[in-house]
């Protein structure tokens, strides 16, 4: 993915690269084994992995088999069910907090900065644990990482372990008029890159690479069609485009934690299916990983 995310194909055509993101690898086994299924099909160049529920680390063996070529990242946990750690500010009934509520006290300034980097630290430590190594990136479930008092403790965690320059970390966000090209998802897009602008200032600061463009969002829809969606996200890709998916077998687990469910599958059959291969065709796109595109 390197020379601003293109190359040339066989016949002359340019080709832009782009990474696809499956989020969301632990939350529960039906949907860490489509995340597994998709990337034994070459379908996905980078996987995102939660590291608070309690089953995770038994999928992760065969992750770490299969992901030679994938890009592996940590999905910052901090509004699904329980913590790691004891966090009595944040969590104190030991589960934490909804995305809203989370919301609301980053914008208070009220989130209790130790119990935060403690919970990120621990995160973390389970990754490099499970997987021998520390993540090529960090991302956040509910895009968390990116808000007031979170992305301070993370910048903190990382730099205690030395990890300044040694993985890049996701940009939730986009260009307005890109946004607005794709034409889906509109009002979630333009709040998360508006939440998502002072933490790319602050990131690259901190000497940390982010990825230039990034789609992915949806309704989670159980009708809707995500083989026309998935080509709208490869309208107008920035140089170092991230597209992320959350594709998954629904399972008792998963209909217990989160209102995401038969939209997983729906994702996951279109990522098995020569529709697309056919989009990527169309759009004279190829995947890549964004390690080998900020030559980490």
């Amino acid at each position: 993915m390197r020379h601003g995310g293109s190359s040339t194909g066989a016949r002359g055509r340019q080709i832009f690269r782009f990474c696809l993101c499956a989020d969301d690898f632990g939350l529960s086994e039906g949907v860490s084994r489509g995340i597994l299924s998709a990337l034994a099909a070459g379908r996905l160049s980078a996987i995102s992995v939660m590291t608070t529920r309690p089953d995770w680390r038994t999928a992760a063996r065969e992750l770490d088999q299969l992901a030679l070529n994938t890009d592996l990242g940590l999905h910052l946990n901090l509004t699904l069910a329980a913590p790691l750690t004891a966090m009595p500010t944040f969590a104190p009934t030991g589960c934490l907090p909804t995305i809203g509520e989370l919301l609301r006290a980053a914008h208070k300034g009220g989130l209790p900065h130790a119990e935060i980097a403690q919970e990120i630290s621990a995160q973390l430590y389970a990754f490099a644990v499970a997987f021998g190594r520390f993540p090529d990136f960090i991302d956040g479930h509910q895009h968390v990482h990116v808000l007031p008092g979170v992305r301070h403790a993370l910048f903190e965690v990382l730099k205690s372990k030395g990890l300044i320059g040694r993985l890049w970390l996701r940009n939730s966000g986009d260009h307005t008029w890109r946004i607005l090209r794709r034409r889906i998802e509109i009002k979630k897009a333009l709040m998360v890159s508006w939440l998502s602008r002072a933490f790319v200032v602050e990131a690259r600061a901190n000497g940390y690479a982010v990825n230039e463009g990034f789609s992915g969002y949806s309704g989670f829809s159980e009708t809707h069609d995500y083989a026309a969606a998935f080509s709208r996200y490869l309208t107008v890709p920035g140089k170092a485009h991230l597209v992320m998916c959350h594709p998954g077998r629904v399972d008792d687990e998963l209909t217990r934690l989160d209102p995401a469910t038969h939209s997983r599958e729906i994702e996951l059959a279109f990522l098995l299916s020569p529709r697309f291969d056919d989009c990527l065709a169309r759009r004279g796109a190829a995947l890549g990983r964004l390690t080998q595109y900020f030559d980490i």
